[in-house]
């Protein structure tokens, strides 16, 4: 039996993204395969600020980085919330659908949980019509 597969999404603000970071490290600890979802721009704050390893890349011992595209555009400020509240569930719900098929087409260990900060809520109705089981961080 293949260890499950998890997708931790964490809203992409201060606060949310190191606590469900560190609920993944526990759930690795368990045996338990985790991708991370962070927004592109998030995404790349979290490697340049990991130290990397001999190859130049991260240490995450079996946590998958993943980015995905948030809908603002590039001259947009990210850190304000009402831009992203409003961004977020138009964009992100078809980029969380694709990740999880690509995943899956990939020949990778299918999802088989999404764990989603309570900020986004639209992450259930994507699990729900993928089969995914979930819970709210």
């Amino acid at each position: 039996m293949a260890a499950p597969h998890v997708l931790a999404l964490p809203f992409p603000a201060q606060g949310h993204v190191i606590p469900l970071m560190q609920l993944s490290h526990r759930l690795v600890e368990h045996g338990v395969e985790v991708t991370f979802v962070n927004t592109e721009a998030n995404h790349a704050l979290e490697l340049d600020a990991m130290p990397a390893d001999g190859a130049g890349r991260p240490p995450l011992d079996g946590i998958h980085l993943v980015g995905v595209p948030d809908g603002l555009a590039d001259g947009d400020d990210r850190k304000d919330i009402g831009k992203l509240v409003d961004a977020l569930p138009r964009h992100m719900p078809g980029c969380l659908e694709e990740l999880v098929r690509r995943v899956e087409a990939s020949g990778g260990t299918k999802i088989s949980w999404l764990i989603a900060d309570q900020g986004m809520g639209w992450a259930f109705e994507v699990a729900n019509k993928l089969g995914i089981r979930a819970a709210c961080f």
